[in-house]
């Protein structure tokens, strides 16, 4: 980690880490604890997100270096929890560039295993048909 290139939501991690004196910090802590991850975002309006999670209140996120995930396959399954642990089927998958930040509603946030990490950045720009 170097930190001169820290992010406002790993700051705010390590804050939290260090400074959870009460019971509601330590809840507030657990809620954020995916904060600095790279995941997956599902929304109710703006589809599926895969990117680093960069701040997180309530249920707004704002995820970095984000892409949509515009139609998935899964590698080994049929859900997103599927791709989340084993990845994409990348020839059947769309997946668009990745932009600096977005900011979404989520309304489920899924931690990514390495295998599903690689196989969503590694996945190639959908081009329009």
């Amino acid at each position: 980690m170097n930190i001169d290139k820290l992010t406002l939501g790993e700051i705010k991690s390590l804050f939290n880490l260090f400074n959870n004196n009460t019971n509601q910090k330590e809840e507030t802590a657990s809620l954020n604890c995916q904060i600095g991850e790279k995941v997956i975002i599902r929304t109710y309006s703006a589809g599926v997100w895969f990117g680093y999670l960069d701040q997180k209140s309530g249920q707004e996120v704002i995820l970095t270096n984000a892409r949509r995930i515009y139609k998935f396959w899964c590698a080994k399954s049929i859900t997103l929890s599927g791709v989340a642990k084993y990845g994409l089927n990348q020839d059947e998958s769309k997946i668009c560039p990745a932009i600096p930040k977005v900011h979404l509603e989520a309304i489920e946030i899924i931690s990514l295993t390495t295998i599903a990490i690689e196989s969503l950045e590694g996945a190639e720009d959908v081009q329009a048909e």
